[in-house]
């Protein structure tokens, strides 16, 4: 090893290796600085960021379509200060990417520039992307309708048929987005609506099976659609409830109500099961007098009588009423003939009378004739009928059916 040290070529060759080592490291380190110089601003200049430039995509629109490239960049302007102030307001400067010249697959491209005046360095972030290209694929899809806050529709009120105008809109995009498209609708919002909707203008939407929306060109992007709303109704009888008992002296002649129908409104699912509507049962015991009285209607759930939530009923009620010691009358007792009553013994009697309740309770014992008729009867003992007459219309029964008298001269 010493001799090699004392050689004049071994030395030689050591400095030379050393040489080209340090030249290397120096070439790496400067083309480092250069490249690092590129996306950094020099101290010594005045820079200013653009943010949010978009960026255009230059290709046959009619038949690629391009994934990868983003919305906006920053641009970095370097440069003397009036033309770097006037450029980075005024931004009449494009950013694009051009994929004219390449075939559909993905490709890793730079972003360009144009506009931008020769003075000023111009730093793009990112500088470089990766798209890809695709050709582009145009379908037909028909247009559902997606309608909602039916829960918000008035009481009674439910949706029916639904359409769009045009009733199929055509997509284009990449093959490949084009077989994700599983269902394409628009949304029409029927909340507190009460008239069916005609042709309101909504936008297409486009979904996958997973419920994301997908960014496709659809034609057209609006549709007009309309919904039926629909307030089912059918007329069914009424039938009035009672319950309890009348009081005493009281009896029912009929109850009924003046309408024999009333339109009721529901969903179809409500409406097929009802045959007839109930009234809320009339409580007897109340009752005390014929007339008119408003009774709720017992509606089913999801059932609505819009006009009205009650009816008017009919009562007629029959009274009976007893009109005690009423006095009997002898007609045609003959000249110097005497009578008197064995039965009853005072020649009065109770008269017990039942009818209609407005007729029945304004009645006084004067409205009632009783009598016998003593026409041709001789002196002695004899048993008559009784004769009551009173108002038409009023079934009148008396304590006695037979009355027995004795005649003397």
């Amino acid at each position: 090893m010493d001799n090699w040290f004392k050689s004049r070529w071994f030395v030689r060759a050591i400095s030379l290796a050393f040489a080209i080592g340090l030249y290397v490291f120096v070439q790496v380190e400067i083309d480092q600085y250069q490249n690092d110089s590129r996306l950094l601003p020099n101290s010594g200049d005045d820079a200013q960021t653009v943010e949010d430039v978009p960026v255009n995509i230059r290709i046959d629109e009619e038949n690629y379509v391009v994934s990868g490239v983003p919305e906006a960049v920053a641009v970095t302007l370097e440069g003397s200060t009036g033309t770097l102030t006037a450029t980075a307001q005024q931004e009449n400067f494009d950013i694009y990417v051009d994929l004219e010249n390449l075939e559909p697959g993905t490709h890793t491209v730079d972003l360009e520039y144009t506009g931008i005046p020769e003075e000023l360095k111009v730093y793009i972030e990112p500088k470089t992307i990766e798209v890809t290209i695709e050709e582009r694929v145009s379908e037909q899809f028909n247009v559902a309708v997606d309608v909602i806050n039916m829960d918000q529709l008035p009481k009674g009120y439910q949706v029916g048929d639904s359409r769009t105008e045009p009733d199929q809109v055509t997509i284009t995009s990449s093959k490949e987005v084009i077989e994700q498209i599983a269902i394409v609708k628009v949304f029409v919002d029927v909340s507190e609506t009460a008239e069916s909707i005609d042709n309101r203008e909504v936008p297409v939407n486009v979904y996958d099976a997973r419920g994301n929306e997908l960014n496709v060109r659809v034609e057209p992007e609006n549709v007009n659609a309309s919904v039926d709303i629909n307030n089912p109704s059918k007329n069914v009888p009424v039938n009035v409830e009672t319950t309890g008992e009348l009081s005493n002296g009281y009896s029912l002649s009929s109850i009924s109500p003046n309408a024999d129908e009333v339109k009721v409104f529901g969903p179809n699912e409500v409406l097929q099961n009802i045959e007839q509507v109930s009234t809320e049962a009339v409580e007897l015991s109340d009752l005390t007098e014929s007339g008119t009285i408003d009774v709720e209607l017992d509606l089913p759930n999801g059932a609505s009588v819009p006009d009205s939530e009650s009816v008017e009923v009919q009562v007629e009620l029959e009274q009976t009423r007893t009109f005690e010691a009423v006095p009997i009358d002898v007609g045609y007792l003959g000249d110097g003939q005497d009578i008197s009553f064995t039965e009853p013994g005072d020649q009065k009697m109770n008269v017990t009378v039942t009818g209609n309740q407005a007729e029945v309770s304004g009645l006084t014992a004067a409205d009632f004739n009783v009598s016998i008729d003593a026409e041709g009867l001789e002196a002695g003992e004899h048993e008559v009928p009784v004769i009551i007459e009173g108002p038409d219309g009023i079934e009148m029964n008396g304590e006695f059916e037979q009355a027995v008298i004795d005649i003397s001269s």
